[in-house]
């Protein structure tokens, strides 16, 4: 499914202007990957073999206006895999952080082109974020 007001290719452009979240191989016309490796599990690994503790977040199309999001926290292995893992407590505040700060740049830039984003029902209501 395609948005009829703003494309696939203008939605690319302004979700890479927000920063280095989307991952585009990871998206296509109806879902956009995003993610962030917001806190390093061991910097004394090499830099190919580091792991990281952060999230990912999925932007799905419900029709041409309205995209529902869905993320998950947890741990990015060295083989570039996301898995759902608790957070270790001392880095719980930063992935927070993180993808508050995210959301509130990916807010802004949907609203912008007039469209809205709401959180998925599977959060359930004890989520990071609110719909905006």
């Amino acid at each position: 499914m395609t948005t009829d007001t703003v494309t696939h290719r203008k939605l690319v452009r302004k979700f890479t202007a927000i920063g280095p979240y989307l991952r585009e191989a990871k998206s296509n016309e109806s879902e956009y990957f995003f993610d962030c490796l917001a806190v390093c599990a061991s910097a004394k690994a090499l830099p190919e073999a580091r792991e990281f503790w952060g999230w990912w977040l999925m932007l799905t199309t419900e029709d041409s206006q309205n995209f529902e999001f869905h993320y998950q926290l947890g741990f990015f292995d060295a083989s570039g895999q996301w898995q759902e893992r608790a957070l270790p407590k001392k880095h719980e505040a930063e992935v927070a952080r993180t993808l508050r700060d995210f959301y509130d740049k990916l807010g802004s830039c949907m609203n912008s082109l007039s469209l809205s984003i709401r959180p998925s029902p599977a959060l359930g209501n004890n989520h990071l974020l609110s719909a905006a």
